[in-house]
């Protein structure tokens, strides 16, 4: 495609893509005195060629008529149109459209400007028979690739194909073609494999089976094979993930809802434009203005391990988005969880932290007065707590003095610690 000065090398990139050209249409009548004295009545139509192009093969057919007057001339005049066309408008490649300033009056004009018999194509008289009924440049493109596009897969559905899954031979009709890689592979199998993915959530591994190749199949080749339920499923996924992958996107919080809502830079709320409900994008509650996030239990652990692993300007962010003081208080209160974690043990019955600080295993609950051991954490006798570590079938027997030097304890009158 030329004109203007533009890169020749497009007309190379659009003679590889296109294979097919719409054709010259030929409309004719038969008069009833055809073919003794009357030649047939008839219009020439064609996307890609000119109207002078068109005026000058339609005088060419009058010229065949005379040759062969009072003969039958259709078969002439279509074997004329079909191996001899571009030679006698000099056409050097059907792909070369000479754009001028008058849009598409001189399509494809070739570089003599003249057609066979020497009449020069910018001359040639319109003729009312000559029908060119594309209106601009883009839509002769479109209508080409289209066209193109529908005779390629004529030939693909009526062509052999062996599948790498199934290794079966199947009609083209019966296979999907990935353009970009050329692989081949027939619907059955790639229905089950496409299933299986979108099921599995694994929407952005819809490509060719083919091992270490890339290509992805088309939204419009997964809706054919899978069906318009699953692939509902398909297009809602792919289109949270790659909402997940914006940063500027936030979900409603609303269990119900879950809408996605655009958040503007350096503003903490989102509003929901399907239930209305405005909340913090920080920590996805009730918008609360600048009073600070509200930190929940489960938050504090996660929150003080990102504050610690934070650098200045990390840690002041998160003192602004909390509060300072509730910065403080999660990390005293996980290093106090952590120190209880590595020094005490809980009270079987009421949770309470109990510390052990020396004595036997036989422990007293500082909150519920419950006696328990410290080897095992059962529960002891409030009659004879000490029979847990005399009895030979307990798994702590003769284990009540475990873990201490009992030469430097000072035991009382009951044993107890």
């Amino acid at each position: 495609l030329q004109g203007n000065g533009a890169a020749a090398s497009f007309t190379e990139d659009f003679e590889k893509t296109v294979a097919f050209l719409p054709p010259i249409v030929l409309n004719f009548e038969l008069p009833s005195d055809y073919p003794s004295t009357a030649p047939p009545n008839f219009t020439l139509s064609c996307k890609w060629l000119s109207p002078r192009q068109l005026s000058l093969l339609c005088q060419r057919l009058d010229d065949l008529w005379e040759e062969n007057s009072g003969c039958v001339v259709i078969f002439p005049w279509i074997q004329f149109l079909k191996e001899e066309t571009l030679d006698y408008l000099n056409i050097k490649s059907p792909y070369e459209i000479d754009v001028s300033s008058n849009g598409l009056q001189n399509w494809m004009q070739t570089t003599e400007k003249t057609c066979e018999d020497g009449v020069s194509l910018e001359k040639a008289p319109y003729d009312k028979r000559a029908i060119q009924d594309v209106q601009s440049v883009p839509a002769l493109v479109r209508c080409i690739l289209d066209f193109n596009e529908a005779q390629q897969k004529k030939v693909f559905d009526s062509k052999l194909f062996l599948c790498n899954i199934c290794f079966m031979e199947k009609l083209g009709s019966e296979c999907t073609h990935f353009k970009a890689c050329e692989h081949v592979y027939c619907n059955y199998c790639l229905k089950d494999y496409f299933e299986i993915q979108i099921k599995d959530g694994q929407v952005h591994a819809l490509n060719c089976p083919e091992p270490k190749c890339t290509s992805v199949a088309t939204p419009a080749q997964v809706k054919d094979l899978v069906g318009e339920q699953l692939f509902s499923r398909y297009d809602r996924l792919l289109l949270q993930s790659s909402l997940d992958l914006m940063a500027d996107v936030v979900y409603c919080p609303r269990p119900s809802c879950q809408t996605p809502v655009m958040q503007e830079p350096e503003d903490t709320m989102g509003i929901c434009a399907v239930c209305q409900y405005a909340f913090c994008i920080l920590c996805k509650m009730t918008f609360h203005g600048v009073s600070p996030c509200k930190v929940t239990a489960e938050k504090l652990v996660a929150l003080r391990e990102e504050y610690l692993a934070a650098d200045e300007a990390g840690k002041k962010f998160l003192e602004k988005r909390y509060g300072k003081r509730v910065i403080q208080k999660a990390v005293e209160e996980m290093e106090s969880m952590d120190w209880l974690e590595q020094n005490s043990k809980c009270c079987p019955r009421c949770g309470t932290h109990i510390q052990k600080i020396d004595g036997c295993n036989k422990m007293t609950c500082t909150g519920c007065k419950l006696y328990f051991c410290w080897l095992c954490m059962s529960t002891l006798s409030r009659g004879n707590p000490y029979i847990h570590f005399n009895d030979p079938s307990s798994e702590c027997f003769n284990q009540l003095f475990l873990g201490i030097d009992v030469d430097q304890d000072l035991l009382d009158d009951n044993g107890e610690d």
